[in-house]
């Protein structure tokens, strides 16, 4: 008995199959080999085709089919996991009528602010728990703006995991996660916001019919079969956003429990028991996988821009030539915590939402040019991305999630001892790594909502720990310092 799971993303789609049983990947491809096809028509546009995801997928599907020799009647069903707050829209036909606008569109963000103010930032923030942003709504409401005559034809809009199940199923249906994201559901009365839907012009037969994550979603239909190999009648039983779905993929369900990533830009993903947010919005709530109307789970997401993007820039303008990131953590160990007082702000990605939408850029500040080395700045570099870390944590902190236990996968800037020990020494939480991806997620979703799974316990019973990092007590209070003296810098930027 097998799982297939799939995470759609802007890069790549990534399919993953999981013997249920075992809760191993038995078998796991990605296409397009090469990073896929970002439409920008004009700047700070973001754009792609929802036919190249299905393309893709369709290929990425056929590759782990073979690679495992699996029957496809052997898979029990599947689960999908996609890149958050993107549009699509549909007419009756389920023909796409335009190019997805994606998560890094910007268009809509003029229409989102004026929506915050006309409605109420109360409002916003009690109902909605976020301003309405640059997400999904407010790109809708740029395309009725903007494209009357096509909009006019729209006979659903889905984000982009809701458009996969409905390729494999002929069925359009979302969840309360998913339209969370979007802005469009209401978290004081657990339903589809009319306050917005209303303010924007909306009609609200636009909006799918709302089931639940883990739940029958759909069944292939015959067409798809065909077209990807698989079993006509297969369940769709599980979708989340990618970073609901990262955090389920690393067992993070519970309040306290806190997923994180640290790739080009940094997420730090916590869950919340009560119905909280941030009064200046600098971090986001969404329906976590597994609320409910009767049980609050809340997503609260923390995003940075300028991560492993200074990293990386580090290495190609600072390190030595042809020095690996490994050779890069060895010369940074020469170094001690904090650096002799050198701190990097690590904000030279854009404007970043932690820090109220403003663009500090990055800034080097405390060097000496008689005492600090390459060694220092490589260092230097990696405790500022921490720091940011921090800082975000702190916002969610006052939120009333208590961090204690970070859960990652053992990738990234994860893999850097100094990034995991800064991080376990500046915020006292333990630090635990883990073998697994957001396809192998989404599989055992898939078990779960098929009721394969008792639980999450149960699915990720398997879950592989490849490390845990404790807080040292004899570095705290170096860390503590460093990040003082960090967090001093950071405010005279802001201000």
């Amino acid at each position: 008995m097998y799982l297939l799971g799939y995470d759609i993303g802007s890069s790549s789609v990534k399919a993953s199959l999981v013997n249920a049983e075992t809760g191993k990947c038995v078998a796991s491809s990605f296409y397009p080999k090469t990073e896929a096809k970002i439409i920008a028509v004009r700047a700070g546009w973001a754009e792609q085709e929802p036919e190249a995801w299905w393309e893709n997928l369709k290929l990425a599907t056929q590759a782990v089919l073979f690679e495992s020799g699996v029957s496809a009647a052997e898979i029990k069903a599947i689960g999908i996991s996609y890149q958050m707050h993107g549009l699509v829209c549909v007419d009756k036909e389920q023909r796409v009528l335009r190019p997805s606008i994606i998560w890094c569109d910007s268009r809509a963000v003029p229409y989102g602010q004026k929506a915050f103010e006309k409605l109420g930032e109360d409002y916003c923030l009690s109902h909605l728990l976020n301003s309405p942003g640059n997400f999904t709504a407010s790109k809708l409401a740029w395309v009725k703006e903007n494209e009357p005559e096509l909009y006019a034809k729209i006979y659903k809009v889905m984000l982009p995991g809701d458009y996969i199940a409905m390729r494999l199923s002929g069925e359009i249906c979302t969840t309360a996660s998913g339209l969370s994201e979007g802005m469009f559901w209401d978290f004081k009365n657990a339903c589809i916001s009319k306050e917005l839907m209303a303010y924007y012009g909306f009609d609200m037969s636009l909006i799918p019919e709302v089931k639940p994550t883990f739940s029958e979603q759909g069944r292939v239909n015959a067409a798809a079969a065909a077209e990807l190999g698989l079993a006509e009648g297969t369940l769709i039983t599980y979708r989340a956003g990618d970073q609901p779905n990262n955090a389920l993929s690393l067992n993070v369900f519970n309040p306290g429990e806190i997923a994180s990533t640290a790739g080009t830009s940094g997420v730090v993903y916590g869950v919340n028991g009560e119905v909280n947010y941030d009064p200046q919005s600098r971090v986001n709530t969404f329906a976590h996988v597994n609320y409910t109307p009767e049980q609050t789970r809340l997503g609260v997401l923390l995003c940075i821009n300028g991560t492993g993007i200074l990293n990386s820039w580090i290495k190609r303008t600072v390190a030595p030539e042809d020095l690996s990131y490994s050779g890069m953590n060895e010369l940074a160990s020469k170094a001690p915590i904090g650096c002799n007082g050198v701190s990097i702000l690590p904000f030279g990605n854009g404007a970043e939402r932690m820090l109220c939408n403003k663009e500090i850029d990055c800034s080097i500040h405390g060097i000496n040019f008689n005492t600090h080395t390459k060694a220092h700045i490589i260092r230097a570099a990696q405790e500022g991305i921490v720091f940011s870390f921090k800082y975000g944590i702190d916002i969610m902190e006052q939120m009333g999630i208590e961090v204690k236990k970070i859960h990652a996968g053992h990738a990234n800037m994860f893999l850097s001892p100094i990034f995991r020990n800064t991080l376990a020494g500046v915020t006292g939480a333990t630090i635990e790594l883990y073998d697994t991806d957001g396809s192998v997620g989404a599989a055992k979703g898939a078990g779960m909502g098929a009721g394969i799974y008792k639980d999450n316990n149960e699915a990720f019973a398997t879950l592989e720990k490849l490390d845990v990092i404790e807080p040292v007590a004899s570095e705290s209070q170096a860390f503590a310092d460093a990040y003082a003296r960090w967090k001093k810098h950071l405010e005279t930027a802001i201000n």
